[in-house]
C-alpha cells in the first residue's frame, strides 16, 4: 500500500487504474450500497472503492479466475506463498523478495535486461508446462503473469499462452500487492463472474441504489485488451448506458477521447449528455510502452 493508502492490484493488469484511482474515486457516490463492475480487470478499482457489496465482472476467465484464486486464499495466505514459492524453486525462477541470486557478471554485461536473461531459460518451461497439462494452474498462470512481458494475459488461437518472458521477477511490490489485496478482499463481500457485458448486467437486477463503474477497452488505442473493440461494440455500450440512464442508475465510465492523433467522436458525441471529467492518465500498450500524451476522461451522469 502506497503512503495515500491506495491498493495495487497484485495483477498489475495493462491498463490498471492504479495510478488514477485516487484522483477518479473522489468523482464517485459518497456512499454506495453495491459497487458494479462490467470489466473489472486486475481489480485496482474495486479494491479502493468502498462499498456494501460488489458484484464483479470480467469477460476474461482467467482474469476472473485469477481473482478467484486469490480469494480462495483469504485467511490462507501462508499455504499461498508457500505453493508459489515451491514452483519457484521447483523451476528455478528467480526472487528477489527472498535473495538475490543473479550473478554479478549477468548484472554487469545486461544491466537492463539481466532477470529476463536469467529467467528465461526457466519461464520458459514453466509456460510449456502450464500450456501442455490438462487443466489450467492457475498458481502456474499468476507465476507467468508475474514473470512474463509488461505482465499481461496473452494466449494464441490455440488456447495457449504466448507472452514472452520479462525483465522482472517476484519482488518486494508483488508480495505487498498480495498482501494488501488479501486484506482488502478479507472485509468485501463479493460476487464474481465472468460474462459479456451485457448479459452481466442484464442478470444483476439492477436499482437506483447502485453504482456502475466502466472501464471497456478504448476504442482508439492499440492494446492487446483493445483488439476486439470496434465501432459497433462502442455504440452498443453507449446505448446500454443512455438506457441505464433513463432507469435512473448511476454510472461512470472512463475512456481516451483523443490518441495519437485518433480522436474518439462517437464517445465525445454520447458525452456531451452527460458530464465530462479530464483525467490524468498514464496509458501504456503492449506494442509501445512509452507514456503517451494524450486524452482521458472520466463522464458521469449524476
Amino acid at each position: 500500500m502506497t503512503k495515500n493508502g491506495i491498493i495495487r492490484s497484485p495483477l498489475f493488469y495493462v491498463g490498471d487504474k492504479y495510478k488514477l484511482i485516487e484522483e477518479i474515486r473522489q468523482k464517485f457516490p459518497t456512499d454506495i450500497n453495491r459497487f458494479i463492475e462490467p470489466f473489472v480487470g486486475g481489480g485496482s478499482v474495486f479494491l479502493n472503492v468502498p462499498a456494501r457489496t460488489y458484484l464483479l465482472n470480467d469477460i476474461d476467465t482467467n482474469v476472473i479466475n485469477l481473482h478467484k484464486l486469490l480469494c480462495k486464499y483469504v485467511g490462507k495466505e501462508e499455504l499461498f506463498f508457500k505453493n508459489l514459492y515451491s514452483v519457484i524453486e521447483e523451476y528455478g525462477l528467480s526472487c528477489s523478495y527472498k535473495e538475490d541470486v543473479i550473478p554479478a557478471e549477468m548484472k554487469a554485461k545486461f544491466v537492463k535486461t539481466y532477470f529476463a536473461r536469467y529467467n528465461k531459460e526457466a519461464y520458459t518451461r514453466l509456460r510449456d508446462d502450464f500450456n501442455n497439462a490438462s487443466k489450467k494452474d492457475y498458481i502456474k498462470l499468476y507465476l507467468l503473469l508475474i514473470y512474463g512481458f509488461n505482465h499481461m494475459l496473452r494466449f494464441n488461437s490455440a488456447g495457449n499462452f504466448n507472452l514472452p518472458v520479462g525483465n522482472v521477477d517476484f519482488n518486494n511490490n508483488v508480495v505487498t500487492a498480495l498482501q494488501d489485496y488479501f486484506s482488502a478482499v478479507a472485509k468485501k463481500e463479493i460476487v464474481w463472474s465472468s460474462l459479456d457485458y451485457k448479459k452481466f448486467l442484464a442478470k444483476a437486477n439492477l436499482n437506483g441504489d447502485d453504482f456502475i463503474y466502466l472501464d471497456p477497452p478504448y476504442l482508439i488505442t492499440f492494446s492487446e485488451y483493445n483488439k476486439l473493440w470496434n465501432e459497433q461494440t462502442e455504440n452498443e455500450l453507449l446505448e446500454t448506458l443512455s438506457e441505464l440512464d433513463q432507469q435512473g442508475i448511476k454510472f461512470a465510465i472512463s475512456n481516451v477521447t483523443h490518441y495519437k492523433g485518433r480522436v474518439n467522436r462517437i464517445f465525445l458525441n454520447w458525452a456531451k449528455n452527460y458530464h465530462s471529467h479530464p483525467i490524468k492518465s498514464n496509458y501504456i500498450s503492449f506494442r509501445d510502452n512509452a507514456v503517451k500524451k494524450f486524452s482521458e476522461v472520466l463522464v458521469t451522469n449524476y
